[in-house]
């Protein structure tokens, strides 16, 4: 239940157009592959006056290899607009200026991913075969939004580009994730803690009586 502040910044102040659509991409830059940004590119240039969003990484020379390979796509520099790293509030905050958060594959959104739903930001992603491609999958599927879940980038896209064209689409996934973030169990911290719990005591209960190990599902309770 982390405390969501009003953002600080303006679009503009963000160096965000005013009117345009904002797809955010703040996963650590090394997940991004060069399939991922054709994909990334091919929206921009379907979408007019459109942005990618992207988080300030750690080596200084991200930012300008990711523009020079912006324009060797045909897509200006100035489209890719960089967020400088700024305090945990403030960066939560900023999620509210974006429109869509696209996340990335093999390795998606953890974290980040949990931040944008948390802050009210539709996420879509790409369901793959191991646990680092799936977590955001995870998440969309506790939070009641799993169509934003796909099964291959070509569906990714298609899926992205309808979101960004049709301002009505987007706006009944972010009514529902504003409702569903409270009442999913996926933020709930304390019903998580008390499953696990009752998972320990099956486990310990299962080692005195001379059981061996097994699988087993705890019974939720809210």
């Amino acid at each position: 239940m982390r405390h969501i502040e009003p953002a600080k910044l303006s679009r503009a102040a963000a160096g965000l157009p005013a009117m345009g659509f904002v797809f955010c991409a703040f996963n650590n830059s090394y997940k991004i592959t060069p399939v991922m940004f054709d994909l990334w590119m091919r929206l921009l240039q379907a979408i007019d006056g459109s942005v990618l969003w992207l988080t300030d990484g750690l080596n200084s020379a991200v930012a300008p290899n990711l523009r020079r390979e912006a324009e060797r796509r045909g897509v200006a520099a100035h489209r890719l607009v960089v967020a400088p790293r700024v305090p945990y509030r403030e960066y939560l905050a900023n999620y509210q200026l974006a429109d869509l958060f696209l996340d990335t594959l093999p390795f998606n959104g953890c974290t980040t991913a949990s931040d944008a739903l948390w802050s009210g930001l539709p996420l879509v992603t790409v369901s793959g075969e191991t646990f680092v491609s799936r977590m955001a999958g995870s998440l969309l599927h506790g939070v009641g939004l799993a169509e934003l879940v796909t099964g291959s980038l070509a569906d990714y896209e298609a899926l992205a580009r309808r979101l960004a064209q049709e301002p009505e689409f987007l706006a009944a996934v972010r009514a529902r994730l504003r409702h569903n973030r409270v009442t999913s169990g996926v933020f709930d911290a304390g019903r998580f803690c008390r499953h696990l719990e009752a998972a320990y005591e099956v486990m310990w209960q299962r080692q005195r009586h001379g059981e061996p190990p097994a699988s087993f599902a705890v019974v939720p309770q809210r």
